[in-house]
């Protein structure tokens, strides 16, 4: 995800019973397809049952995408494996989309409602430390250096489940009432390759009604999933501020202006927006210095410090007024020692936002597939997704799969050790294509 290295292993889960109590287990069925039931358990079991037949071919293709990762708006081999998938299966096939993103549609019965399902491609510049003999050993240039590439944030599962859900919906196309569209999207890491499908169209032609993503999550139990109606993750700001001084000799302070000490104050001085300044009880914000640079010499006060750092809420309105006291902040400290600052502040990625109707008729189909208490209400999560973009454009749901089995150790996401059990993987299938299929049927 955007810096989705999201530790949740402290975090509440709660059984969600408030949204759902109709399960398999039950025996009860989903309201979504009341009237219909004889009809909608075939079509439930078919897809149960097609899913198992190709789980094989999901965990293979899952482990050659983990060996060979690409970065960011580099996903050219992942995207050809992707597109000559698709158009085996007969769909009509859209690649180059934001410059290596593939659109698939594939038409059922009906041609609306139109159903989106995103996986996103893209992985990091981290060197993998698990031992497995599908692990990568990809080296590729990154901000001017050679660096180790992996699937550290589990792009390489979502991929496959995708690829995966689509054969499975397209053995059984002329039973779904409706198109679904396929988009495999690049750059997310980066916080780019959503916005630019959906500047490119990828929503618009068949125009699409509602979104369904999902992420795999080391801190959910394998064999379950965590959701979150309304906010669910974090916006996520890239924050600049650079500290001009003058330069003087480390014996002569006095003699210059010194912006390692007002880059100090600075640092300090962010930390009371959130701590101070912002109503706690309301919602969650974090702004973290991730990287400060300035000076060559330990005896020489530089001319100049730049400092980076991400910006993180739950709550747009709170977003905007930190930004303004990271100005306020920032300039009036530096004014004060007789500095000057240069704040600029990139927004990366909105609020993941749940629409709480849609998710509220969606969790029943999740408990069905999943069973009785095995889908999880989350608490909201600091961590940032550009899922949220095509949420802004119609209504979405976005939840975690769980990968980490009973007793298993907890690596936090974007870690070199991330490890996924790849029995997660069918469930993923099953949860995708059974949204897609009960989302048409009820619209």
């Amino acid at each position: 995800m955007v810096a989705l290295s999201i530790f949740l292993l402290g975090l509440t889960l709660m059984t969600a019973t408030s949204l759902s109590a109709q399960t398999s287990e039950t025996g009860e069925k989903s309201p979504l397809i009341a009237g219909q039931e004889s009809k909608s358990d075939a079509l439930w079991t078919e897809i149960d049952q097609l899913s198992s037949e190709v789980e094989s071919k999901c965990v293979a293709w899952r482990r050659d995408i983990h060996q060979h990762p690409e970065l960011s708006w580099q996903e050219v081999r992942t995207g050809k494996l992707v597109a000559e998938h698709l158009q085996a299966l007969g769909m009509e096939v859209k690649t180059g989309v934001a410059k290596t993103g593939i659109v698939g549609i594939l038409r059922g019965k009906r041609d609306a409602p139109v159903v989106a399902l995103r996986a996103d491609m893209d992985a990091l510049p981290v060197t993998e430390a698990v031992d497995l003999p599908f692990a990568s050993k990809v080296k590729a240039p990154y901000e001017g250096k050679e660096v180790g590439v992996m699937h550290a944030c589990g792009h390489d599962a979502h991929t496959a489940i995708l690829m995966t859900t689509a054969e499975v919906l397209s053995k059984i196309r002329e039973e779904i009432p409706g198109t679904v569209i396929f988009l495999f999207q690049p750059a997310e890491e980066r916080g780019e390759g959503a916005v630019a499908m959906i500047r490119e169209g990828a929503l618009d032609s068949p125009k699409a009604d509602a979104i369904f993503g999902l992420h795999v999550q080391s801190a959910v139990p394998l064999g379950m999933i965590g959701y979150r109606p309304g906010g669910f993750l974090a916006s996520s700001d890239l924050l600049k501020i650079s500290i001009q001084g003058k330069q003087t000799h480390g014996a002569y302070p006095w003699m210059g202006i010194d912006p390692v000490v007002v880059a100090a104050q600075v640092i300090l001085g962010l930390q009371t927006i959130v701590s101070r300044q912002t109503d706690l009880t309301a919602t969650a914000a974090v702004i973290s210095i991730g990287s400060i640079q300035g000076g060559v010499r330990f005896n020489i006060i530089p001319d100049r410090v730049d400092m980076t750092g991400s910006i993180r809420a739950l709550d747009s309105k709170i977003q905007n007024e930190i930004h303004e006291r990271i100005r306020k902040t920032t300039q009036m400290i530096a004014e004060s020692t007789g500095a000057k600052a240069e704040v600029t502040i990139d927004r990366l990625a909105p609020v993941t936002f749940n629409d709480p109707v849609l998710t509220a008729q969606m969790v029943p189909t999740l408990e069905r597939v999943l069973g009785k208490g095995k889908s999880l209400l989350m608490a909201p999560q600091t961590g940032s997704e550009d899922f949220s973009y095509f949420q802004e454009k119609i209504p979405g749901l976005y939840f975690f799969l769980g990968i980490t089995p009973e007793g298993g150790k907890v690596v936090p996401m974007h870690s070199p050790n991330l490890y996924v059990d790849e029995k997660a993987l069918v469930i993923g299938v099953r949860a995708m294509s059974h949204l897609a299929v009960d989302y048409l049927a009820n619209h």
